[in-house]
């Protein structure tokens, strides 16, 4: 079958770094760390998991930075390449194990990517603290148990990914998609999930006034699962298309903000002043009450922090990388609150129950109190993954919110 794939080796990443910024194509035409390749399926790891077949696959930021070689090199002890890529997901069983439990043939499922110690093969009294408390995406045992190292499908040898037509997962991350839940829909569970996992860590009262910087996928999903929550608080968003402007007003924004001068436009909204420091950024003092930081470039994380008032929480979510201009002293002198959110787990407290961060997802989307499908607005065949990925890379031309590969049924 045909997989797009990520090969580390020194020198491809060498000459990707020195030739992706005249030559972008580098990146992904096999110059560089990725490619696409003719791989055989990936075969059952073990009873207890299945083989799906992909619908859509999602093209995501964590996938984009991997192909663009901007990621940290922190995560690098935890996989092992050549990987194919892909953890978006939404398809169906195509093989059961034998102790895979109920699973059935051509049942629709998602999966949840993260590979914590349930699919690493250690029975619920070996799993590691944090996944007996059931947040398995904070797992420490990525690099042991009956797996290679890997985070998530999508970086592992042994699953695969769903850039690719067909790919294995644990029964344990495995979930029906009920029937008036649309692909599209479907497919926008994991980043959703990301978006209910950072509201739930600590959830604003109704009467803050909240700042999402960014509206891209991660920005709009968090926007979406504060509104499904019933987070009445006022939340301003900062677009930097139209196209996203118009989503975020979609999904429950009180005002968006398409500006040039977003500090002196959040003053006036919150009454904040502006003072102008010898040299460097401007300094604020006032501004929101909590930021949720969508973006994580450098600029932006250093913005959240100074937009936010004294005593403030500043969310991060996702994974900002390495970061070198930051400012930490609007941090200290503003004494903020910085929490960081990584993917979802399965003890998120909802009305005073640990919920499944996926089974919620898809609760709330077959109650029809959120509805995502709209934002998958393009779709490429596999082939076509280079003009996917310039695309994506091109919103000034190209408006996209959520990119798919699309697989024939």
């Amino acid at each position: 079958m045909k997989a797009i794939q990520f090969n580390l080796t020194i020198p491809r990443y060498a000459l990707g770094l020195a030739l992706g910024r005249v030559y972008p194509a580098a990146l992904w035409n096999g110059l560089s760390c990725t490619s696409m390749k003719d791989v055989p399926e990936p075969q059952l790891p073990g009873p207890e998991w299945v083989r799906i077949r992909t619908r859509l696959a999602g093209i995501c930021g964590t996938d984009t930075s991997t192909i663009t070689l901007k990621t940290s090199p922190y995560f690098s002890p935890f996989s092992e390449s050549p990987f194919t890529m892909g953890h978006e997901n939404v398809g169906d069983i195509l093989e059961v194990g034998s102790a895979a439990g109920e699973w059935q043939v051509g049942q629709r499922v998602v999966v949840n990517p993260f590979l914590w110690c349930g699919p690493r093969g250690y029975a619920p009294a070996e799993w590691c603290e944090p996944c007996q408390r059931g947040e398995n995406n904070l797992c420490q045992r990525y690099a042991e148990g009956g797996l290679r190292p890997a985070i998530f499908m999508g970086s592992s040898r042994e699953t695969g990914g769903s850039w690719s037509s067909v790919f294995a997962m644990h029964k344990s991350n495995l979930y029906a998609v009920p029937d008036n839940v649309s692909d599209e829909n479907a497919l926008m569970v994991e980043p959703f999930a990301c978006g209910l996992h950072a509201a739930l860590m600590d959830f604003p009262a109704d009467d803050e006034t909240i700042l999402i910087l960014g509206a891209g996928t991660i920005g709009l999903a968090q926007l979406a699962a504060l509104r499904a929550l019933g987070s009445r608080a006022r939340i301003i968003v900062s677009a930097r298309y139209g196209f996203q402007a118009e989503a975020a007003q979609r999904l429950g924004a009180d005002e968006v903000l398409q500006v040039g001068d977003l500090y002196a436009a959040l003053a006036e909204r919150t009454g904040a002043k502006i003072y102008k420091p010898l040299i460097g950024k401007r300094v604020v003092v006032g501004g929101v009450d909590r930021v949720y930081e969508c973006v994580g470039s450098d600029s932006v994380l250093d913005d959240a922090m100074r937009l936010t008032r004294s005593g403030g929480t500043v969310m991060v979510v996702g994974m900002p990388g390495q970061v070198r201009g930051l400012d930490w002293t609007a941090i200290f002198s503003q004494e903020l609150k910085v929490r960081a959110a990584i993917g979802y787990n399965h003890a998120e407290m909802f009305k005073g129950k640990a919920h499944r961060a996926f089974q919620l997802s898809l609760d709330l989307m077959a109650a029809g109190q959120v509805d995502l499908g709209a934002l998958v607005n393009r779709r490429y065949r596999l082939e076509d993954y280079g003009r996917a990925l310039r695309e994506q890379g091109d919103k000034r031309r190209h408006p996209v919110v959520k990119a798919v590969f699309e697989f024939s049924k």
